[in-house]
């Protein structure tokens, strides 16, 4: 008696029950195989791209919405700063490293970043054609860019206002592309880099119509770090976006940020506890659909347990028959087994596929939206785990309707049928 076999001629027979209960099984494991997927995708681009970063600093607002805009490009900038106040910090002891950010511009929804070479070299970039911008007005594009738009080195566009597609274009100046990074996976692949003073050079009529007002500005809020000089005068009409700061030890963690809050037109944003905070008001939502798909995956082990129970009474003639025939009840209890372990396996397979085709149409959405893409459609580690839970599930369900095989009285069920 092959009992796979007849294991699987039964689940056919009862084709809606057999649906429904490897249907519950799938959408709970498609949920829980997703958020499995997408907590690890994002926390990597998270962590990837916020290494090696200890503050960041900008025009005053939201720090989260600072973070998001300077680091991930994926949120608008809180305003400008003065790059004299953003010098300043590049004399403090304790700090390291201070990459000036200027930001405003786009080409196709890719946003234009005027920096200097330590941005390229912080996300450990390299190229994969041409040379890096050297000279005002060239630029440097990550891969996704390249890929995107078919710029190719020698090429020129000419940017767009604004931080997307809609932006009025500054037709007046183009910029030329020297060269392309190859993919290194961090957020260098989504933009196109170049000095700062080729957005100052973009910008230069917007500058001459706000100047006085800028300085005026500057004049009644810029304060210097105590202990700190004085700007230098070819500094006082320059603005940036904000800054990248690492600290050399954790005592400018202690210090500076208060201080820039406190003595500067600026703010002070740290990005571990930024994330943190981001994190945490996800995981409310994430830990509210894995408790979600938890209760499905219940519903299913009792789907399981009431289809098998309700076979088991349906059936009990044919099982009388069959042990009168010498098949053992152990046999039998193993082949009702064999039915549930089977709609585990099938609702496991069809839900990690399931979570594939979510985790794609996510990243459609991503790369659309922010240019970030999801790749990591391979087996977690996690998911080996949630094969076996399914087993245990289907095998508990199967198991507990099936002890009533061996309560079974052959010759009294053969009587009353």
């Amino acid at each position: 008696m092959n009992l796979l076999k007849i294991s699987l001629a039964n689940l056919k027979e009862k084709k809606l029950n057999s649906f429904l209960s490897a249907l519950l099984l799938t959408l709970g494991i498609g949920m829980i195989s997703l958020l499995l997927l997408l907590n690890k995708q994002l926390d990597e681009q998270f962590r990837k791209n916020i290494k090696g970063i200890d503050m960041v600093v900008g025009a005053k607002g939201s720090p989260l919405q600072l973070i998001l805009s300077s680091i991930y490009q994926i949120d608008a900038p809180t305003g400008n700063v003065p790059l004299a106040e953003v010098n300043a910090l590049r004399r403090n002891p304790f700090v390291k490293t201070v990459i000036p950010l200027s930001m405003g511009d786009n080409f196709q929804g890719f946003r234009i970043v005027g920096t200097t070479p330590k941005y390229i070299e912080h996300f450990g970039a390299k190229l994969a054609q041409g040379q890096v911008y050297n000279a005002s007005l060239e630029v440097t594009i990550g891969n996704k860019v390249a890929r995107m738009t078919n710029l190719k080195v020698g090429d020129q566009f000419s940017s767009a206002h604004g931080l997307d597609q809609a932006g009025e274009k500054h037709g007046e100046k183009k910029y030329k592309v020297t060269g392309i990074f190859s993919p290194n996976g961090s957020v260098v692949d989504q933009l196109i880099l170049t000095r700062l003073s080729s957005v100052w050079d973009i910008h230069e009529h917007a500058e001459e119509h706000s100047k006085g007002s800028s300085e005026k500005s500057h004049e009644e809020h810029h304060k210097p770090l105590p202990g700190q000089a004085e700007p230098e005068p070819d500094e006082e009409n320059k603005q940036v976006t904000s800054a990248l700061v690492q600290f050399r030890n954790p005592m400018g963690l202690l210090t500076i940020p208060r201080q820039i809050n406190d003595n500067t037109s600026m703010q002070a944003a740290l990005p571990s506890i930024e994330i943190s905070r981001l994190f945490s008001l996800l995981g409310v939502g994430i830990e509210t659909l894995r408790a979600l798909a938890m209760i499905i995956i219940g519903i299913a082990g009792v789907s399981v347990f009431v289809s098998l129970y309700n076979s088991l009474k349906e059936r009990k003639y044919e099982m009388a028959l069959m042990l009168s025939m010498g098949a053992t009840r152990t046999r039998l209890f193993l082949m009702l087994l064999i039915e549930g372990l089977l709609l585990a396996v099938v609702g496991y397979f069809a839900g990690i596929l399931l979570s594939r085709v979510g985790l794609s149409l996510f990243s459609s959405a991503a790369e659309q939206d922010f240019h970030y893409s999801l790749k990591g459609f391979g087996l977690l580690k996690e998911e080996v785990f949630l094969f076996f839970g399914a087993l245990f599930i289907g095998a508990v369900a199967a198991a507990l309707p099936s002890l009533g095989i061996y309560r079974l009285n052959i010759s009294r069920t053969l009587a009353e049928e």
